[in-house]
């Protein structure tokens, strides 16, 4: 019988990447709760600060900052879209672009934060340190609103294409630089930006943040203290070696992975199965 610390281990490891990001947010803003009753206030140490001098002091915070948040409403809503995110993300994209996009996001809202509070102190009202995951869950929907721009989705009884949901959200987020939360909005546009360069890039080939790839493998390959040699696996498709797969008419494949589905289950697919169906149902 599994203890209960496995039993948890094991449900944890089968969340997609976005939903470990979420349940790594709650469990930062309750350890901060905590922290602070001791006299240790994570804000202070990972938040991300408007004056260029103190950032250099804690550079970590570029990044630390998209894990924080000030109460719980802030990070409810923010955890509530990323939710449905990683539902249509888990369907469509590898965890590790997934996870990407999320932390360019979080990186890119952050430098435009620093940049426009240095270049235009006066211009906006930024007069304290940043936090939360606004950025990157934001780099996340535009950049399905521009990989995808015609995928229909609905809203009660409307029913339209995606592009418009990132063209409303963008618009309706520009008022917010003449409020007390300019700084919060400058992020979100550092978010916008990078989820729709990143999707314009991957849309020819190219990975916009191919540069975070040496960075999560380092911290990949030092999770454990002793390397697993594995038996290399022939590469297949749908139960076909990946030669008589790629003889078989478009259609044959189609229908080799579709009869797989109802075998064993959408979630039996491997990442290349997955991409050849999401490819195969944009081009129909």
């Amino acid at each position: 019988m599994t203890t209960l610390t496995q039993d948890i281990k094991e449900k944890l490891s089968r969340l997609h990447i976005l939903e470990k990001i979420i349940v790594a947010n709650i469990m930062v803003f309750v350890a901060g709760i905590f922290l602070n009753l001791i006299g240790f206030n994570l804000l202070e140490w990972f938040s991300l600060p408007y004056v260029l001098s103190d950032f250099f002091g804690r550079p970590w915070s570029i990044v630390s900052y998209g894990f924080l948040h000030k109460s719980i409403s802030h990070l409810f809503f923010n955890m509530l879209v990323l939710y449905f995110i990683a539902q249509t993300f888990s369907n469509l994209f590898s965890a590790r672009l997934s996870l990407k996009i999320y932390l360019l996001g979080v990186i890119y809202g952050g430098l435009a934060f620093i940049i426009v509070a240095f270049l235009l102190p006066n211009a906006l009202q930024i007069n304290g340190p940043l936090v939360g995951a606004s950025a990157g869950v934001r780099a996340c929907i535009i950049f399905l609103c521009v990989y995808l721009p015609n995928k229909s989705i609905g809203f009660f009884t409307l029913r339209f294409p995606l592009k418009y949901l990132g063209i409303v959200m963008v618009v309706l987020d520009l008022p917010g630089l003449l409020s007390v939360n300019s700084g919060g909005t400058v992020a979100h546009i550092g978010g916008y930006l990078s989820g729709y360069f990143y999707a314009k890039q991957f849309h020819n080939g190219k990975d916009f943040g191919g540069f975070l790839d040496g960075i999560l493998n380092y911290f990949k390959s030092n999770r454990g203290l002793k390397t697993v040699y594995k038996k290399k696996k022939t590469s297949t498709m749908a139960g076909q070696k990946r030669k008589e797969f790629d003889s078989f008419t478009h259609q044959k494949q189609i229908d080799l992975i579709l009869d797989k589905i109802s075998k064993s289950g959408y979630e039996s697919l491997t990442q290349a199965e997955k991409d050849f169906l999401f490819r195969a149902g944009k081009n129909k």
